[in-house]
C-alpha cells in the first residue's frame, strides 16, 4: 500500500480533464524503457511464541525498520513516526498490522529483480536473527485472529479500518491478516495498456491459483486455498473485482477516470495529518463541494492518491499492477513478474494470450474469478477443461515470450528458468496451499505451529 511523502510544492490545482488522465498518459513508454517492478509483502512474528510484533516493543516493527539503516536504507516519517525506509531498493514500508513489504525498484529484467528480492531477503534476515524474529511467506496469517493483530501508526489505516466494515465484512481481514505478491509493468500507448489490462485480468485467476496460499483460518483449514482471493469479494464492492467496462470496446484512459471518479474517497493529506473523506465523491471535490474541505479543489497529488484507493484485480495507475497472488517464499516472489512479463512484454505472447480468453463472457471471467479461491487448478474455464490445462498452455506463452526478449545474465541464462517453479505446480495440480493441507492432515498431525517452519 502506498507511502505517501509530504506534497510537493509544484502540485497544481485539478482544473480539467486532461489532469486526471495525465498519469496513465504520462506512463507511457517504448518498449526499450519497460520496466519490471515487483512488490511483496511478509509476515513478520516473535520466534519465542509466535506473536506478531506491535510498533513500538523492543525488536517491533520500527527496531526492524531502523536496523535497515546498516544497510544503508533512509527512514521516512509520518508525524515523527517511521512508517518506511527508502533506498536503491526501492522502499521498505510497514502494512496495517506490520506486514512488512518492498516495493522494488523499477528494473530491466528479472535476473535484477530476483537479486534485488535477494539482497532484501538477507537484509531482513540478518535482522531477524538479532532480534529474535522471523518472516512468513504466505497469503495470510495461518492462525492469528483479529484482536491479536497489532496496528501500526500510519493515518491513512485509521481511517480505512473506520470505514471497511461499513462496506463489507471482511476488509479488515484484508487490511490486517494477509500478505501479496504482485508486479508492476509498463505500456507503451493506449491500446497497449487495453490489451495488457483485458489480458491481466482473464488471467488473474490463473495467477490466483498458481500461488494460492492461504489455506488456513485462525489455526483451522478455512475450506479455501486462497482465502485472501476470496476476502477480496466481501471487502468493497466499489472498488474491487474484474472491472467488465475493460472489455468493453474503445476501453482506455477515459473510462479508467470515470470509474475512479466513481470509487468512494479515503482521505485527503494537508499539511502532513490525513483527513477523512470516506464515502465522499472526488467528483464533488472537483467541483470544490467536498464537506471535509468547502471551497477546496483537488490537486494531482490528491488525485494521485485516489489513485492507490481501488483495489480490482487489475489496477491502473501510470503503470498497470497485477494484484491476484498470495503472498510467497523467495521462489515464488521470482516466478510472478516471470509469468506476466512472459506474458505482456512481447507482443506475440500478448496476442497468443489474448486469442486464448478473447472469447469469453463477462459472465464466465466472473464465474472463473468466483471458483479459484475453493477450487484453484481444478476450477472450470470456458469450454469445460479445467484451469490446470489452461496453465499449461499459459506457461508455454510466457516461457516463449521470455526466450524471445532474450535477457541473459552473466551465465548466459535467459529468464525462462524464473517459471520452473510455476511449472511444477501445473505438473503436479496442486497449489502451495494443498501441499500445506497435505502436511497439516498428515505430518504435521493438526499442528498449526508447524507452518512457521515455512519461512523466507
Amino acid at each position: 500500500m502506498s507511502t505517501r511523502n509530504a506534497s510537493s510544492e509544484d502540485d497544481p490545482v485539478i482544473e480539467s480533464r486532461e489532469q486526471l488522465i495525465a498519469p496513465m498518459r504520462d506512463g507511457e513508454k517504448p518498449k526499450t524503457d519497460w520496466r519490471i517492478g515487483t512488490e511483496h509483502e511478509k509476515l513478520v512474528y516473535k520466534r519465542s511464541d509466535y506473536h506478531a510484533p506491535s510498533y513500538d516493543e523492543a525488536c517491533g516493527i520500527r527496531d526492524i525498520l531502523m536496523n535497515l539503516q546498516d544497510f544503508g536504507w533512509k527512514p521516512v516519517e509520518e508525524n515523527g513516526k517511521v512508517i518506511a525506509m527508502a533506498g536503491d531498493d526501492g522502499t521498505v514500508s510497514l502494512e496495517p498490522a506490520g506486514q512488512l513489504e518492498l516495493s522494488g525498484a523499477p528494473l530491466e529484467n528479472l535476473h535484477e529483480t530476483c537479486n534485488e528480492a535477494g539482497r532484501h531477503l538477507s537484509q531482513v534476515k540478518d535482522i531477524g536473527e538479532r532480534c529474535g524474529v522471523g518472516f512468513l511467506g504466505l497469503g495470510m496469517w495461518p492462525d492469528k485472529t483479529r484482536e491479536e493483530l497489532p496496528v501500526m501508526p500510519k493515518g491513512r489505516y485509521e481511517i480505512m479500518m473506520r470505514h471497511m466494515p461499513r462496506v463489507g465484512t471482511l476488509g479488515l481481514d484484508m487490511m490486517l491478516r494477509t500478505c501479496t505478491i504482485q508486479v508492476n509493468l509498463d505500456y507503451s500507448s493506449e491500446a497497449d495498456m487495453a490489451q495488457k489490462f483485458r489480458v491481466g485480468l482473464a488471467l488473474q485467476p490463473l495467477a490466483t491459483a498458481l500461488f494460492a496460499n492461504s489455506p488456513f483460518t485462525e489455526g483451522k483449514p478455512n475450506g479455501y486455498l486462497s482465502y485472501r482471493s476470496h476476502i477480496w469479494s466481501d471487502t468493497d464492492p466499489h472498488r474491487t473485482g474484474m472491472l467488465p467496462f475493460v472489455f468493453d470496446e474503445g476501453f482506455g484512459y477515459e473510462a479508467y477516470v470515470d470509474y475512479m471518479l466513481d470509487v468512494p474517497m479515503y482521505f485527503i493529506f494537508r499539511d502532513g495529518k490525513y483527513i477523512d473523506a470516506a464515502g465522499l465523491s472526488f467528483r464533488d471535490f472537483l467541483d470544490g463541494n467536498l464537506s471535509v474541505l468547502p471551497g477546496e479543489k483537488p490537486t494531482q497529488s490528491d488525485w494521485w492518491d485516489h489513485l492507490s484507493t481501488a483495489f480490482p484485480e487489475v489496477r491502473l495507475k501510470s503503470f498497470l499492477e497485477m494484484r491476484g497472488a498470495d503472498g510467497g517464499p523467495w521462489s515464488r516472489i521470482c516466478a510472478l513478474p516471470a509469468l506476466w512479463v512472459g506474458l505482456l512484454y512481447d507482443q506475440g505472447a500478448l496476442d497468443a494470450a489474448w486469442d486464448l480468453v478473447k472469447d469469453w463472457t463477462m459472465e464466465e471471467r466472473e464465474a472463473l474469478r468466483t471458483a479459484v479461491p475453493k477450487e484453484g487448478l481444478q476450477a472450470k474455464i470456458p469450454g469445460g477443461r479445467s484451469l490446470q490445462d489452461l496453465g499449461r498452455e499459459v506457461l508455454e506463452i510466457a516461457r516463449q515470450g521470455l526466450t524471445a526478449r532474450a535477457r541473459l545474465n552473466t551465465s548466459g541464462d535467459n529468464e525462462t528458468g524464473f517459471l520452473q517453479t510455476l511449472d511444477e505446480i501445473i505438473e503436479s495440480g496442486k497449489s502451495p496451499a494443498q501441499r500445506m493441507l497435505d502436511r497439516y492432515n498428515g505430518e504435521w498431525g493438526g499442528d498449526i505451529t508447524r507452518v512457521y517452519k515455512y519461512s523466507f
